[in-house]
C-alpha cells in the first residue's frame, strides 16, 4: 500500500489526523498505518524539541511579537513534518521496534484473549489503539540526547583547591572576555566563599552558580530560592531572591560570559578588560551588586598573596 501523502503534509493541514483516523478503521496495510502513527509521534517530538530550543533564548528580539511568534511556531511545525517525512531522527523505527517487542511480550505472557495484542491481532482492532499502547512502553532512548546529566559536585576544602580545580574553566572564560583568569576567580571566590557556600536548592542539590546571577524574567532555566542581603539606599536589607541553577560549573562560566556580553549596561566595563581593577569597578558601577564595597572586596582578593601564589602554580600545572 502506498503512503498516503495527504496525512500531515503541511503544518496548516487540519485534515491530516482526521484522515488517519478514518484509515485506521478500514482494512488495509496495518504496517503502513503503524508507520504513519509513529511518524506523527516523531513529528510531535521534533516540534517539542524545537520549542524548547526557542525558549532557551535569554532575551527577546527587537522585532518579536505575538504575530511573529505564531508564524515561527508554524514554521517549526512544518520543519518537524518535513524532517519526519525524510527519516527524521530515527524515532519512527525505534517506536515500531518497541511496539513490536511490547505486543509480542503481551501475547506471550497474557492468558486472556481480550488482552492478547500481537502483530496478528492488531488487524482485528482499530489501529489508533497503537498510539494508546505507546504510553505504556518504556522511554525511548533518543530522549536522552536532549538533556545533559548534572555534574558530580566538586568539593573545595581550601582556596588552593578552589583555584586549582576551576583554573582551566576560568582561563577559557577569561580568554573569551579578554581579562585575566584571576579576575573571574576572585569574583567567584567572593560570591561563594572560595566555593564553600555555593547556593543549594531545598533538596540540597548545588546550583553551580559561581557568580550568584539572579534568575529574572529572561531566564528560562532552573532556579533556586535563597535568602540574600541587598543594600537599598545604603541600608542592608534581607530578602528572598531566585538565582540561576546550572548542571555544572562550566555552564556557570559560560552563562557569566553570555550575561555580561548581552546586557547593554555592562558594555562599558567590557571595554576596560585590559585593566582588571577598572573592569571590576565598571561591573560594580553598572549594578552587578548592591554592596557598596563590592569592587574593593574583589580587588583585595586579586591583590592577595594567596591568590597570586596559587594562580602562579596553576598556570604551570
Amino acid at each position: 500500500m502506498a503512503i498516503n501523502t495527504h496525512i500531515a503534509q503541511t503544518a496548516i493541514d487540519f485534515q491530516g489526523l482526521a484522515e488517519l483516523r478514518r484509515s485506521s478503521n478500514k482494512e488495509g496495510d496495518d504496517a503502513e498505518t503503524m508507520r504513519q502513527v509513529a511518524g506523527q509521534f516523531e513529528s510531535l517530538f521534533i516540534t517539542m524539541m524545537l520549542k524548547s530550543m526557542r525558549q532557551a533564548s535569554l532575551a527577546e528580539g527587537m522585532f518579536d511579537s505575538s504575530q511573529s511568534d505564531m508564524y515561527r511556531d508554524i514554521a517549526d511545525q512544518q520543519l518537524a513534518i518535513d524532517l519526519s517525512a525524510r527519516g527524521g531522527l530515527g524515532l519512527q523505527d525505534s517506536i515500531l521496534r518497541q511496539l513490536g517487542a511490547m505486543t509480542q511480550s503481551k501475547d506471550m505472557t497474557s492468558t486472556s484473549p481480550s488482552n492478547s495484542y500481537n502483530i496478528d491481532t492488531i488487524k482485528t482492532r482499530p489501529k489508533l489503539e497503537i498510539a494508546e499502547k505507546l504510553s505504556e512502553a518504556e522511554p525511548i532512548k533518543p530522549y536522552a540526547l536532549t538533556t545533559g546529566s548534572p555534574q558530580k559536585e566538586i568539593t573545595f576544602d581550601s582556596p588552593e583547591s578552589f583555584v586549582q580545580q576551576l583554573w582551566p574553566m576560568a582561563k577559557q572564560a577569561a580568554d573569551k572576555l579578554g581579562v585575566s583568569p584571576d579576575v573571574l576567580l576572585s569574583q567567584a571566590a567572593l560570591e561563594t566563599g572560595w566555593g564553600k557556600h555555593v547556593i543549594k536548592g531545598a533538596d540540597g542539590q548545588a546550583s553551580y552558580n559561581l557568580f550568584n546571577i539572579k534568575a529574572d524574567s529572561r531566564w528560562q532555566g532552573d532556579s533556586v530560592v535563597k535568602g540574600t542581603v541587598e543594600y537599598r539606599e545604603g541600608v542592608a536589607v534581607k530578602e528572598q531572591a531566585k538565582f540561576r541553577a546550572y548542571d555544572s560549573y562550566q555552564q556557570s562560566f559560560d552563562d557569566y560570559i553570555n550575561f555580561l556580553q548581552t546586557q547593554p549596561r555592562y558594555q562599558q566595563a567590557l571595554k576596560q578588560t585590559h585593566d582588571p581593577e577598572k573592569f571590576i569597578e565598571g561591573l560594580h558601577k553598572a549594578g552587578y551588586a548592591t554592596d557598596p564595597t563590592y569592587a574593593d572586596k574583589i580587588k583585595r582578593i586579586m591583590r592577595s598573596d594567596t591568590l597570586a601564589q596559587i594562580s602562579q602554580l596553576s598556570r604551570y600545572s
